[in-house]
């Protein structure tokens, strides 16, 4: 199966590799590692994951964080990986595409 991340998503785990780089030397490295590890296994599970919002939601393995797809024609679309510490309707906003962010 073929996975795309969008723009918006790019710009979550940008934030999240920052996040984690002032926390510890590397730790912003090993963030980006982890969540494009748990991504790339989208090739073999999409679609087996819980849906909210109406997204699937992977949720990472290692950090707090969801990430958020959709399904079409054998590619897995990648919308947004947020941070599960926020409140649900934060979250919500967050994946409404009516929404700014």
């Amino acid at each position: 199966m073929k996975i795309r991340i969008l723009p918006a998503a790019l710009d979550d785990l940008d934030r999240g590799r920052r996040f984690y780089a002032r926390q510890q030397a590397g730790l912003g490295e090993y963030f980006l590692d982890s969540l494009f590890s748990d991504i790339d296994s989208l090739a073999l599970y999409a679609g087996m994951h819980l849906r909210v919002f109406g997204f699937h939601r992977l949720l990472s393995r290692r950090f707090p964080f969801a990430v958020y797809y959709r399904l079409e024609d054998e590619i897995c679309t990648v919308w947004r990986v947020l941070d599960c510490r926020q409140a649900p309707q934060s979250l919500g906003r967050a994946l409404d595409p009516d929404q700014s962010t």
